[in-house]
């Protein structure tokens, strides 16, 4: 995952500013995995009082764990060694207990038809399972994302959401997405 960090990282902090700025302090939010997502877990912790992180991210958890106060809940599940995160049935019953406003999650790739989309099926479960306990879901990716996509759609069109990218996104691309109803940040 540091490595991941590390590709596109001007762009990466960007998008983790603007996610940052949607938060207020006290608030108990979920993040999922990805470097974006770990990015943001960092400047939250920088930039905001006693906030509660909801996490699948055993890497985001021990990333963040002494720039902070926070309290940082680890939904328990299998551990995947490579992406350091929790996946299984464990996530969606640990995932039940909390009510959470916003879900903050990374994406693999995005796909006209299909929406957006991961490389991993369990990864994927589990962002579906802690997104059935937010209200609104806030992807944060990089633009580049929008010209991939993953084999696994995360089927996540019941919710709100809004994406937080960073500025090289396109204006094609850009109005293509607020077409289908999501809200841009870029």
């Amino acid at each position: 995952m540091a490595g991941r960090i590390a590709y596109h990282y001007t762009q990466k902090k960007q998008i983790a500013r603007k996610a940052a700025a949607l938060v207020s302090d006290y608030e108990t939010i979920m993040i999922e995995n990805g470097s974006c997502c770990a990015l943001l877990a960092e400047e939250l912790a920088a930039t905001k009082k006693e906030l509660t992180i909801i996490t699948n991210s055993g890497f985001i958890a021990d990333f963040i764990r002494k720039k902070t106060d926070f309290q940082i809940i680890l939904l328990g599940g299998i551990y995947q060694h490579d992406s350091q995160v929790m996946v299984g049935p464990l996530v969606k019953d640990t995932a039940s207990h909390f009510l959470v406003d916003k879900f903050f999650i990374g994406v693999d790739g995005y796909d006209d038809k299909a929406g957006f989309t991961n490389k991993d099926q369990m990864r994927a479960q589990a962002v579906n399972d802690m997104a059935s306990q937010a209200n609104e879901l806030i992807v944060v990716t990089e633009s580049d994302k929008f010209s991939q996509r993953g084999t696994v759609p995360l089927r996540l069109e019941d919710k709100k959401i809004k994406i937080v990218t960073d500025d090289l996104l396109s204006q094609n691309t850009k109005t293509k997405l607020e077409n289908k109803g999501y809200t841009v940040i870029n």
